[in-house]
């Protein structure tokens, strides 16, 4: 396959030059809009340039500006003000994972050297009862506080305070530049399988992975913007991309009011998780089938792919009503963070809507590559972006290796982590722990992780990904975790498969023996894979499996006793 043209993108140096662009050429285009209650808000670009360079005079008066400033708290416009603001000083901004439990807030506090962190109003308490444990923290600025107490400080206030400061004349942060290879954003990974780390992000890491990202996948005018915003994930591909785009973002700020809000805001393109698209498919056929219209679907999605290929193209009218249910001007899903079955690309693309994979890791910016929706293959995650190498390390015989990469992206390194830089690295590559190939196309396709491997007692290597994603098509089964553990015998492995069920399904479909129809679910979905693969034990959970805040399920938590 010959790789596509890159698209056309707008060159920049730093995150202010970029933020001053939309200003300047597209002020009153609406940057941002959220529900206030029952009221809609609206912010343009040129409002928004104007609050950061309020708030960033603020910082600079208490001598923050230059300081690691650290923010915690749902998606909310302030939550973005202090982001951007950051962005565009002297200073580090830390985004802290707003499910951490309070030891590991106030250890992520500490590691990171912060000054000052804005918070959301749920975190007060913790601040307050904790605060002898965070000695180096001068400043606690609180989105909700209507007035100061003593180092809490009410945001409403502190922008007041630095917007009458900048008007009468105070320049000091609108003049701040900073050393493009100077750590900028530190992102502490939630990891599945072990202890979290500090990535070291640049602003040369984070211009490079929204100009270069922009090359390789298109964006549109609206987005729905509904991953938590200390991932980068959503923080740089899906804010800072959408910000050089000149889109307008609407912020979700509860994953349980993303339905409504697909439909308020309209948006057409929106970046979600696999877990989030599995959900989609799967209330789809769920609807479809309570209203028995499962099989005109079908054939309709039939008749639709045999008129495109004379070219005619009627799916938004077709599937007008699925259309509807998110918001009626969809038109394209990225998913990234985790494998994605190839069927519900093919479903997606079907209907209307381009669901476009791509592959990407917190140490990159995150983005290493993306498909492109004019040639989109979901069994890969695309094309790598222009401005990396990516190589396999010792292939096997089927060509999968850890993938490796180098280029403007990959991080400076693990704060304060020498010993664990320094493995991570090797001649220059960082080594992903991720396992791939690439196909005859040239796409990347992704394997598993290394540290999810399986190793048999046969000598035999397997991705617990690759067959978890056949388990997950079963219309019940709502998540699954595939592992290896002792036989009966307790002396040799085999694979077992746990899982999680949706009862509210299984009650639909009539299912009275589960475990048995369960196992024989199993063996059908799992027919074509090799008998090494198949599954010898089945285990249904009660509850669902601990997760980090992307959904990632977190392997290292499961008793496999």
């Amino acid at each position: 396959m010959t790789t596509p043209k890159l698209y056309d993108v707008k060159k920049f140096s730093t995150i202010k030059e970029m933020l001053k662009m939309g200003a300047d050429e597209t002020g009153d285009n609406l940057a941002f809009k959220y529900l206030k209650g029952k009221e809609v808000i609206s912010v343009t670009y040129k409002e928004f340039w104007n609050d950061t360079l309020y708030l960033g005079t603020a910082l600079e008066t208490i001598g923050m500006s230059k300081a690691h400033v650290g923010c915690i708290g749902p998606n909310s416009y302030p939550w973005l003000c202090s982001y951007l603001t950051m962005l565009k000083s002297e200073g580090v901004f830390v985004p802290v994972d707003k499910e951490l439990p309070a030891q590991d807030i106030i250890n992520v506090v500490n590691h990171s050297d912060m000054q000052a962190i804005f918070y959301d109003k749920s975190y007060e308490k913790i601040f307050k009862e904790n605060r002898e444990q965070m000695p180096n923290v001068k400043y606690f600025i609180g989105f909700a506080r209507e007035e100061d107490e003593g180092e809490f400080l009410s945001f409403k206030k502190f922008m007041e305070k630095g917007k009458e400061s900048y008007l009468s004349g105070n320049e000091n942060y609108a003049n701040e530049t900073c050393d493009p290879e100077a750590l900028k954003l530190l992102i502490y990974t939630s990891g599945t399988t072990g202890l979290s780390k500090g990535v070291e992000l640049t602003e040369h890491n984070l211009v490079y992975s929204v100009y270069c990202g922009l090359q390789v996948s298109r964006v549109y005018t609206t987005s729905l913007s509904v991953l938590p915003y200390h991932h980068t994930y959503e923080a740089v591909s899906g804010i800072l991309v959408s910000l050089h785009n000149r889109c307008c973002i609407c912020i979700n700020s509860n994953l349980k009011a993303v339905v409504n809000n697909l439909k308020l805001f309209k948006p057409d393109f929106i970046y979600v998780v696999p877990a989030f698209a599995e959900l989609f498919y799967k209330k789809i056929w769920a609807t479809v089938k309570d209203g028995g219209k499962e099989t005109g679907l079908k054939i309709l999605i039939k008749v639709s792919n045999a008129l495109r290929k004379i070219g005619i193209d009627l799916r938004r009218k077709l599937f007008g009503a699925i259309h509807e249910s998110f918001g009626g001007n969809l038109v394209k899903i990225v998913c990234g963070g985790a494998p994605l079955r190839a069927e519900l690309g093919d479903f997606f693309d079907s209907i209307g809507i381009s669901l476009i994979n791509g592959y990407g890791i917190t140490e990159c910016s995150p983005l290493v590559s993306a498909n492109r929706e004019e040639c989109n293959d979901c069994t890969t995650v695309g094309f790598v972006l222009p401005c990396l190498d990516v190589k396999i390390d010792d292939p096997d015989e089927n060509g999968d290796g850890e993938i490796w990469v180098k280029g403007d992206v990959v991080m400076k390194g693990y704060y304060k982590m020498p010993k664990e830089t320094e493995e991570a690295f090797e001649d220059g590559w960082f080594k992903t722990g991720d396992y791939g190939r690439f196909n005859k196309k040239g796409l990347l396709m992704i394997t598993g992780r290394k540290k999810n491997l399986i190793v048999l007692s046969n000598g035999k290597n397997i991705f617990p990904e690759e067959i978890e994603g056949y388990i997950q098509a079963i219309e019940y089964v709502k998540e699954v975790v595939v592992y290896a553990a002792s036989d009966d015998k307790g002396d040799d492995k085999q694979l077992r498969a746990e899982v999680f069920l949706d009862n509210d399904a299984i009650e639909k479909l009539g299912i009275e023996n589960v475990l048995e129809t369960l196992r024989q679910d199993i063996t059908e979905a799992t027919k074509d894979l090799p008998t090494y693969k198949k599954i010898a034990d089945i285990k249904i959970r009660e509850e669902e499996f601990e997760k980090t805040t992307t959904n990632k399920i977190k392997r290292n938590k499961i008793k496999k006793d």
